[in-house]
């Protein structure tokens, strides 16, 4: 299937697939892609591969999805998601939704929105009731736009 050409400038528009992290993504951008979002701090390699399998080997229940630009072979977007299991509601699971971002240069593609769905659906798949995340008060609009509403008031104390 061809690539569809953009009018505007005739070249062709990035295909977007998104997938779960893969340990050569730090490679492709992923760390100054989560330094848009916060404070991410280097790693060499050998951090980043130690807590790559350290998250993979909680299987599903830590799941972290990127957005590739293939054409450029750049991550663009991402999120994670972790479920909490409960003894309420008859041992059931919360899907705890964290860490989304778009590069500043994708925004407005509805990039973000493709990963908030599709984590929400993971959580579904794994039988969560229902899925939750934390965001500063500018995001709000945006995760309204998602299916999402204001329900309680986050409380945070950190650590130094």
């Amino acid at each position: 299937m061809a690539e569809a050409s953009n009018p505007d400038t005739g070249k062709e528009n990035p295909t977007f697939k998104i997938r779960r992290l893969e340990i050569s993504d730090k490679r492709k951008g992923y760390m100054e892609l989560l330094g848009q979002l916060t404070v991410a701090g280097p790693l060499t390699d050998d951090e980043f591969d130690r807590r790559f399998e350290e998250i993979r080997s909680y299987g599903d229940d830590h799941f972290i999805c990127v957005i590739e630009d293939e054409s450029s072979g750049k991550i663009v977007a991402t999120g994670s998601v972790m479920i909490e299991k409960k003894f309420l509601r008859s041992c059931g699971k919360v899907g705890h939704v964290e860490d989304v971002v778009v590069d500043s240069e994708f925004r407005g593609k509805n990039l973000g929105k493709r990963v908030v769905e599709f984590l929400t659906e993971h959580s579904r798949s794994m039988g969560c009731y229902k899925v939750m995340l934390d965001c500063s008060v500018e995001k709000k609009g945006f995760y309204e736009k998602c299916g999402m509403f204001n329900r309680a008031i986050q409380m945070t104390k950190y650590f130094d």
